[in-house]
Parts: C-alpha cells; sequence; structure tokens
C-alpha cells in the first residue's frame, strides 16, 4: 500500500545509525508512525522538526513491518524553535497529539485545529494571540478521545485563560494521558510557567 498526503511532524527519535523513527499527524490517515532513511542526516535535519507540515509518502509493505517514508518539507515551523515560549508551545501540541491519538484514527477536525494552533503561534505577536487557541485545542482532543464534559472559554481576559489551561491539567493527565503521560506532562509545565512570567 502506497499513501501520499500532506502531514503534520509531531516527533521523531533516532533508529540506527542515520534513520530515524517518526510520527505523523495526516488529517485522513490520523497518526502514522513510520521509519525515515537518513532522517538523522544533514539533508533532513531541517525537515525532521515537530511541527513542520510536510509531504509524507509512505509505503507500507507488510502488517507486521513499520511503513518507510519519504517527506518533503511544505512549511518550516524551524526558526520559532529558537525562541523559547513558541518552542515550548509547539514541543507540547505536537507531543500532546502524540501521545494521545491512537494510529490510524481519521481526524481531520484535529490536525486541522493543529495546523491553525501552529500558525497561530507563528504569527501571532504575542502568547496572548493564541493561549485561547491552545484552550480549544486541547479542550478538543479531550472531547474527541471521550473525555468531554470540559467546558472552557475564557474570553480575552489573559488572567481567564490561564485558569482555563490550569482547569484543563487534571483532565489531561489523569484521563487522557493516565499512565503514559509524566515525561508529555513535563512539557505542558514548562509551557504554563512561560506563559505564567508575562501574568
Amino acid at each position: 500500500m502506497n499513501l501520499r498526503s500532506s502531514a503534520i511532524l509531531l516527533a521523531s527519535r533516532a533508529h540506527g545509525e542515520t534513520g530515524a523513527i517518526a510520527r505523523l499527524l495526516s488529517p485522513d490517515n490520523g497518526l502514522v508512525a513510520a521509519y525515515v532513511a537518513g532522517g538523522r542526516g544533514r539533508q533532513m535535519r531541517a525537515v525532521m522538526v515537530p511541527g513542520n507540515r510536510v509531504a509524507m509518502e509512505l509505503a507500507v509493505r507488510s502488517g507486521t513491518q513499520l511503513p518507510f517514508a519519504r517527506l518533503e518539507l511544505e512549511h518550516s515551523r524551524a526558526a520559532l524553535m529558537t525562541e523559547p515560549l513558541p518552542a515550548a508551545a509547539i514541543q507540547w501540541v505536537c507531543a500532546l497529539a502524540a501521545a494521545a491519538l491512537p494510529e490510524r484514527y481519521p481526524c481531520p477536525a484535529i490536525f486541522a485545529a493543529l495546523e491553525a494552533l501552529l500558525g497561530a503561534i507563528a504569527f501571532a505577536p504575542s502568547a496572548r494571540g493564541w493561549v485561547p487557541g491552545l484552550v480549544a485545542y486541547e479542550t478538543m482532543l479531550l472531547a474527541e478521545m471521550g473525555y468531554g464534559g470540559v467546558r472552557s472559554d475564557p474570553g480575552t481576559d489573559f488572567a481567564a485563560q490561564m485558569q482555563a489551561l490550569g482547569a484543563l491539567e487534571a483532565p489531561l493527565a489523569n484521563s487522557l494521558l493516565a499512565g503514559r503521560g509524566r515525561d508529555v506532562m513535563a512539557a505542558r509545565r514548562l509551557l504554563t510557567e512561560r506563559l505564567a512570567r508575562m501574568a
């Protein structure tokens, strides 16, 4: 089976001497894990950055093997990784999707929400412009995975937005990421600590 799609690179880790295993989110095929040959090489370094949108070509040889992926950069967010607050936000929202979503679960709405949030992080003049989107994204993931009931509409007041983020911490840690979220939640704590300095 071959698959071509746009995807958001959520995470990658080293595999072998030069390869990498990437976790990617596509709109129609959901979360996909794949082996990227040369993923740790010099040519792919700028591509293998969380938050980047890529053109993904996936080759599946058998149901028991990890698919092979070829990735081409469509939209880079690598420059944001040099800025502490945007970098923390991108690391968190990508890690959350990688940890919370089941593989091959189609989620076009989550893909669209994540792409919009990454765009807001990139282009908003300050975090006050994208924190409401972060609250909406976390709420949406909880609802999509069956942990709904958390209502968060903080409006434009930054203090209320921070309170809404605080209210979402327990459902994320204890429900959505239960049993696997310690490292992922550490990324969220880093982000909220940096946001709190703005208050």
